[in-house]
């Protein structure tokens, strides 16, 4: 039956809905095709599966191509599917629309993740076709606006695998780290040429819109020509509605710009000018209303004259009147009178001169003093009662113990007596500089 079945129709292709889609641990792809009368299995290979454009879903029309065979552990035919595509634009419409919906929900579209773009990024990168018309047109007008480093990452824009290499893209440049030997872009432009649905369905892909949402660098989505729209346009920061739009968009004009800064230039300088002609008429004008030097100092000056001539005066009239009073005043002091009150100073000097008797008491008096100090300096001398049998106990260093508390924490004593002094040690504490306790001599007793 499998051979017959095998020989008899060879390649078919077959247009069904997708049920019971099903993806096996080993990347295998089963499903059933059916329509209003009909159902048949099929399997999809792993390396045909992972070659599709979309995702298989239940509800999917699809066109599948492959190979009617028989399966013998059920006792079912069934088609290996080497090929398959959505069957018409409703349907693409109708999956875009479902896929949209649900990633809309995850708020992957919403505004407030919208970053603004840089105004004049140093680098920019570019994820589209290498060989297109796209790439030129990006490069030609960024050259003309403003030259900028431009680093490509060549994918295939169209057909299998296209969605893993721009979604690859994208994730490799949020990796390059700054600072390193490639620079990281300020900016990156996904780009691609116009189409039909079909040709732009790889920008549909969620693994496309997850990868644009995850970027790190704001993204420019410019995809198909103004009236295409794709899911990557929802998901990017800005739409382009063209890819050369897209190179307007991400540069500002280097002439506006050289033109802009001399206008501002120039518009400093009269701005600068202004304010110091205004300051210099400002200050002309204060100047006007400010008196002469001179009529400042007049009245000074002639005040300076009448003071001088009072002062003139006035030296002449004190000399007047000190020359009146010497005058009076010459007439007693005559040399008698010095004379006499001379004589009387000396007399009042001789009577003030020292008696002896004055200063033999006075000396009396001190040595009184002298010797009361001295019976006091015996009474408190710490050393007087040595006299009396006392004993003073000193450590080896001179420090007074004043107490049996301290004299047993130290190794050795010394004590002082009226003939001279004993170094002694305390019971129990073996003397400095000896190994282990001696024993006293016979006859001499331990202190403590």
């Amino acid at each position: 039956m499998k051979r017959t079945v095998e020989d008899r129709f060879g390649f078919v292709r077959l247009r069904g809905e997708l049920s019971g889609v099903k993806r096996a641990a080993s990347g295998h792809l089963y499903c059933s095709l059916k329509d209003e009368g009909a159902k048949i299995d099929a399997v999809m290979w792993r390396g045909n599966a992972s070659r599709l454009s979309f995702l298989p879903e239940d509800g999917v029309e699809v066109i599948a191509s492959g190979k009617l065979t028989t399966y013998p552990g059920r006792s079912a035919y069934q088609i290996v599917v080497d090929r398959m595509e959505i069957a018409g634009e409703g349907a693409l419409l109708a999956l875009l629309a479902k896929l949209k919906a649900r990633l809309e929900a995850e708020g992957l579209f919403s505004a407030t993740r919208k970053r603004p773009l840089p105004f004049m990024p140093r680098v920019i990168g570019v994820i589209t076709s290498p060989t297109g018309a796209v790439i030129r047109d990006i490069l030609h007008r960024l050259a003309d606006r403003f030259p900028s480093h431009v680093l490509v990452w060549p994918v295939n824009v169209q057909g299998q695998g296209a969605a893993s290499q721009v979604a690859a893209a994208l994730r490799g440049f949020s990796a390059i780290q700054p600072g390193g030997v490639i620079p990281r872009p300020d900016l990156l432009i996904v780009a691609r040429g116009g189409g039909s649905i079909e040709d732009l369905w790889s920008f549909n892909e969620e693994e496309v819109v997850r990868a644009i949402a995850a970027s790190t660098i704001p993204v420019i989505s410019a995809v198909g020509h103004e009236t295409d729209t794709t899911l990557a346009d929802f998901a990017a920061d800005l739409r382009a509605p063209t890819p050369t739009a897209a190179a307007e968009i991400a540069v500002p004009v280097h002439g506006e710009l050289s033109a802009t800064l001399a206008e501002l230039y120039a518009r400093q300088q009269r701005a600068v000018l202004r304010l110091v002609g205004q300051s210099r008429e400002r200050l002309a004008a204060r100047a006007e209303r400010l008196p002469q030097p001179q009529a400042l100092l007049q009245g000074q000056a002639q005040k300076l004259d009448d003071l001088g001539e009072r002062l003139t005066r006035a030296l002449g009239h004190r000399t007047e009147i000190a020359a009146q009073v010497l005058a009076r005043h010459a007439g007693a002091l005559r040399p008698a009178l010095l004379t006499q009150r001379f004589m009387r100073e000396c007399e009042r000097l001789r009577a003030q001169r020292l008696r002896p008797e004055m200063v033999l008491q006075r000396i009396a008096t001190a040595r009184a003093r002298v010797e009361a100090l001295d019976r006091l300096r015996l009474q408190l001398d710490p050393r007087a009662p040595l006299q009396r049998g006392y004993v003073l106990v000193t450590t080896a260093e001179g420090q007074v113990v004043k107490d049996r508390a301290t004299a047993a924490t130290k190794p050795a004593l010394r004590l002082e007596f009226a003939d001279g002094t004993l170094d002694v040690a305390p019971a129990g504490a073996p003397p400095r500089g000896s190994p282990r306790k001696v024993a006293p001599p016979a006859g001499q007793q331990e202190l403590f």
